[in-house]
């Protein structure tokens, strides 16, 4: 084993299970202590957001965290349509005080927001299981990706935007997601169709995750933030599953396989 290619494993587990009792706890409450750990992360992925784009505006980066954090906090009390405009209210604000990337910015804030109601209303409305095999995708994919993207390598996925990730990762994240898919479908009797919509959450995932690379290779750095040892920001750590609740939204309009 070449202790490079691996040496930042010890820190990306040790992060991993400290996000994930975290999470585990706050899930489990749900309520308004879920959705004020969704509204803090979100505003702390808009403060690195901000940071990538204008690291001069430091404190433009602290204001528009904690404006995002609360629209998101209160868009989900509000009556469907005002949802969006208040969701977009911060994003506008920031977009104005951007010198340069301004449509950039707000193009992933307004992802960050809306996908941060997303986890709120999945949660909230669809219920626990629901999130739990949101989590199972996103958690297989990257795990699968990275180990089989290391193990494995081979051609790589897209080298422009992000130089490690593989072929051999990509398909082995769809294929750990199918196996998701397919034990929550046996549990719950959804069928072959449900493994399908746990691909393409999987596959979303990616997309996210390939989006925010392609962010911070447009800006030269390497991380979003080193919040988190080994995984680097929230954003690097989110992007997935940010993606992938971005996609269950949607997805919930056309299929609904039913409770959980």
């Amino acid at each position: 084993m070449s202790e490079g290619k691996w040496s930042d494993l010890a820190a990306r587990v040790v992060s991993t299970i400290v996000l994930v009792a975290i999470a585990a706890v706050e899930l489990w409450l749900g309520g308004l202590w879920f959705e004020s750990f969704i509204a803090a992360a979100c505003g702390v992925m808009i403060w690195e957001l901000v940071r990538i784009i204008a690291p001069e505006k430091r404190r433009e980066a602290l204001h528009l965290g904690i404006l995002t954090g609360f629209a998101i906090l209160l868009s989900y009390h509000l009556p469907v349509i005002y949802r969006l405009p208040v969701l977009l209210a911060p994003v506008v604000v920031g977009a104005l005080q951007m010198p340069a990337r301004r449509g950039i910015y707000a193009l992933f804030a307004l992802w960050i927001s809306v996908a941060g109601l997303g986890f709120i209303s999945i949660r909230l409305n669809m219920g626990f299981g629901w999130m739990l095999w949101l989590i199972g995708v996103v958690v297989a994919t990257d795990v699968a990706g990275y180990f089989v993207g290391k193990s494995i390598g081979g051609c790589k996925f897209w080298p422009r935007v992000s130089p490690k990730k593989t072929w051999s990762g990509i398909v082995g994240g769809w294929t750990a997601a199918a196996l998701v898919g397919a034990v929550v479908a046996l549990q719950a009797g959804f069928g072959v169709a449900f493994v399908v919509v746990s691909v393409l959450a999987s596959m979303a995932s990616q997309a996210g995750d390939m989006a925010e690379s392609a962010l911070k290779r447009a800006c030269h750095i390497k991380d979003s933030s080193n919040l988190i040892p080994g995984h680097g920001g929230f954003l690097d750590r989110f992007d997935g599953m940010m993606g992938a609740a971005l996609f269950v939204l949607i997805a919930g309009l056309f299929y609904a396989p039913g409770p959980m």
